[in-house]
């Protein structure tokens, strides 16, 4: 999903302060001003030719191209996008216009529509943007780029006559926008053709050419220049050369400021109570915002920068400059791809080329119509067929294929859609496919289902997805009568953040009704209040005095080698800890007593998979025996009734490579370590490490060292396990009348599995 949204995170606040550049700033004004003049060249046509195609005057759609420029662009937060006439929105001004009756009444409808634009604004609802994938976003770039390629290919070869007069560089024909490439061998311009096909080579060639693509000056504005001086040379060549007519630039020509003045149209304010006002502007509001918000996330993908732009604040932006355009007589505005796009590959930096571009609309319709009006139809074109095939890379369409069909399908859907409806259609087929996949997967996302095996019991845990709808019924519904009669299940969502009120009312009749009836106890956990499910634990978690009678040494033993196996599957058994802790706050009845070496990588409960209560923890370094260890393992089997001593030694540890690297050598551990008492730690581990003679420790590999030491470290498991019934008759006592067991595990700390020794284990055999 998207992520437009006016509080950005702090990796986007920490990427705007790198780039939130002044707008006049020495670094960028350069790139800016050639930037916005590229984006004028362009813009100057796409203004005169949606105005055209939406049955408005021609001055309107420079109006709104104006209006785009100064007013949206000095609001806009966006550093990149560009505001102008959209083609998107040529087939609801066409039909405004019919319904409204008069130009002058349309008007009235676009100023209001900009009011209710701000209001959208100021009531977040710019939001939308980020519930649109990111496959949509980019199949809606591709389509636009492949319009472009379709739709200016004929013009860069010099047809320019569309079958309506149209003029519209971004939208597809009406009938079908491959149909022109039929007509293009019966109607090219030699002289136009020329200039087209030279500018596509010389964009190409700059783009290749790291010196001339690193220079300040653009390759569009040499492009324009170079149109411009073999439009005046091919005039001399003629008929069949000359470059005129519907081939150029046509901006409206006035003599003087009232003559420009004339050209302007105001709203006809005596339609404020006609009731069709509002409903046009309605329209008008909806389809410009949508528009704007899905194109200015569109733009800022472009961005090198990766800047985000705040959504809200562009629908106020593009509201006033829709107040701007209708009370001056404009067509609706909207930010606009194809601008927006040869804005940032045309290298600007901050929206003073946005600003700058209007400008220059504003001025060179006061004061130089006539150069204007010599620029060839056709090297403009160019420009936009190269911004095609870069919106629509292959690249692009490589990268949305690997991403499997999730990404690629609503990627293709929209491009599909886009290119042969229109924008907003082509959107809600993309969206409409993207939800397809979404709700396709969260149907076939199976309810996890593990058995448990607690303490006291066996527990069917079903956990519950994070989103929990009807789509899940039929498997929950499944899930709960597969559970045996008189078992135990616990519905857990933990994890779950909505649960759909269908599926409540399953588990609340189950509570109710069936559980109680097939004799099955049902405990539940991490239901919030609002569900009016109460958490409820019905089996036992932790040891008891009734199960620590009732288990044999072996079971115990089977208790850890399950506990151990889900620790290394990630699948650790559900507990309630505070409950737990209440529960033994009266008193401890632990399975096991656990000997274990002081490393940080061995806790007991965790590599047991055991909760509060379930084992007496003993940790020395070495895992090595004294008295006071002895004495701790004799009040936890002769006193409070553990049924099992595990000695749990590890691999790679320190205590054992400390006694391998002092075997053999005259210093002792206080003198290599500084560590007084660390001697009584490792004499007992050094009298079973046997060195090879003439083989100093120091020269081993490494592999071979590690090896050696977890051997000494499994010698050392064992020998604990003899010396626990050699030193303390007590222990060899509940030995022999089969009240304990002692086995020795080594835990691989790399994998997490634990080996247990049960060859050398006293006791467990006869249990």
């Amino acid at each position: 999903m998207s992520t437009n949204s006016d509080s950005p995170s702090p990796q986007q606040s920490l990427s705007a302060s790198l780039v939130d550049i002044p707008l006049f700033s020495k670094e960028t004004i350069g790139r800016d001003l050639t930037a916005g003049l590229v984006v004028f060249l362009v813009a100057l046509p796409l203004c005169l030719g949606i105005a055209l195609a939406s049955g408005a005057p021609l001055f309107s759609g420079i109006v709104a191209g104006i209006m785009g420029g100064l007013v949206v662009g000095a609001i806009s937060g966006s550093h990149t996008s560009v505001s102008g006439p959209a083609a998107g929105l040529t087939a609801v001004v066409l039909a405004q216009i019919a319904t409204l009756g008069s130009f002058d009444a349309f008007l009235l409808a676009v100023a209001i529509a900009g009011v209710m634009q701000i209001a959208l604004g100021l009531a977040k609802a710019g939001a939308f943007s980020d519930f649109v994938p990111t496959s949509v976003i980019k199949g809606l770039l591709a389509a636009i780029g492949i319009i472009l390629i379709l739709k200016q290919f004929p013009h860069v070869l010099g047809h320019d006559t569309d079958p309506e007069g149209e003029m519209a560089f971004e939208q597809p024909d009406k009938e079908n926008t491959f149909s022109e490439l039929l007509e293009i061998a019966q109607d090219l311009h030699v002289g136009a053709a020329v200039i087209g096909l030279l500018s596509v080579v010389v964009l190409a060639v700059w783009a290749k050419n790291k010196r001339l693509s690193g220079s300040r000056v653009p390759a569009p504005l040499v492009v324009v220049v170079l149109g411009l001086v073999l439009q005046v040379a091919f005039d001399s060549m003629g008929e069949t050369w000359a470059v005129g007519g519907s081939h150029l630039v046509q901006v409206p020509v006035a003599k003087d400021l009232a003559g420009m003045a004339a050209l302007l149209r105001f709203p006809d304010f005596s339609q404020w109570s006609n009731p069709a006002i509002y409903t046009a502007a309605v329209t008008i509001a909806i389809v410009a915002s949508l528009e704007s918000i899905l194109n200015l996330e569109a733009v800022d993908k472009l961005d090198p920068e990766q800047r985000v732009s705040p959504s809200n604040r562009e629908l106020v932006a593009q509201g006033a400059g829709n107040i701007a355009s209708g009370l001056l007589g404009g067509i609706p505005v909207t930010s606009v791809i194809i601008r927006g796009s040869v804005n940032v590959y045309s290298g600007a930096a901050t929206k003073l080329s946005t600003i700058w571009h209007g400008v220059l609309l504003l001025v060179s319709v006061l004061f130089l119509p006539t150069l204007l009006n010599r620029i060839p139809l056709s090297c403009l074109a160019a420009i936009l067929l190269v911004t095609g095939f870069k919106l629509a890379s292959p690249k692009l369409m490589r990268q949305m294929w690997a991403g499997g069909r999730d990404q690629f399908m609503p990627f293709a859907a929209t491009v599909v859609g886009i290119v042969f409806t229109d924008l907003l259609v082509g959107l809600g087929i993309g969206m409409a496919v993207s939800l397809g996949f979404i709700l396709s997967r969260h149907s076939r996302r199976r309810l996890r289902r593990i058995s448990e095996k607690h303490l006291a019991n066996e527990v069917l845990h079903i956990e519950l997805p994070e989103l929990v709808t009807f789509l899940n019924l039929s498997a929950l519904e499944r899930a709960l009568h597969e559970a045996p009669r008189g078992g135990h299940v616990l519905l857990d969502a933990t994890a779950t953040d909505y649960i759909d009120p269908d599926i409540l009312a399953l588990i609340r009749e189950y509570r109710d009704v069936t559980a109680p009836a097939r004799g099955i106890q049902l405990s539940m956990t991490g239901f919030h209040d609002a569900y009016e499910l109460h958490d409820e634990i019905q089996f036992v978690d932790y040891s008891t005095r009734e199960l620590q009678d009732e288990v044999s040494p072996k079971q115990v033993m089977e208790i850890l080698r399950q506990g151990n196996q889900r620790f290394v599957e990630g699948r650790r058994l559900n507990r309630d800890l505070a409950r737990q802790v209440g529960a033994t706050a009266r008193g401890q009845h632990p399975l096991a007593v656990v000997l274990s070496c002081i490393d940080s990588r061995t806790p007991a409960e965790l590599v047991f998979d055991m909760g509060l209560g379930d084992i007496f923890s003993v940790r020395v370094a070495g895992n090595v025996l004294s008295p006071k260890v002895l004495g701790s393992m004799e009040y936890g089997c002769a006193v409070a009734g553990s049924r099992l001593v595990v000695v749990m030694g590890h691999t790679r540890c320190g205590a054992v490579t400390a006694a391998v690297d002092l075997a053999g050598v005259s210093a002792t551990a206080q003198e290599k370590t500084g560590c007084q008492h660390l001697d009584h730690v490792l004499d007992e581990i050094q009298q079973l490490v046997e060195l090879p003679e003439g083989e100093p420790v120091a020269k081993w590999p490494k592999e071979r060292k590690e090896t050696f030491v977890d051997a000494v470290a499994r010698s050392n498991v064992k020998s604990v396990v003899r010396g626990i019934v050699d030193q303390s008759d007590t222990m060899r006592r509940l030995v022999e009348e089969r009240r304990i067991a002692v086995v020795g595990v080594l835990y691989d700390v790399s994998t997490g599995k634990m080996e247990f020794m049960l060859d050398d284990a006293l006791g467990l055999r006869a249990s």
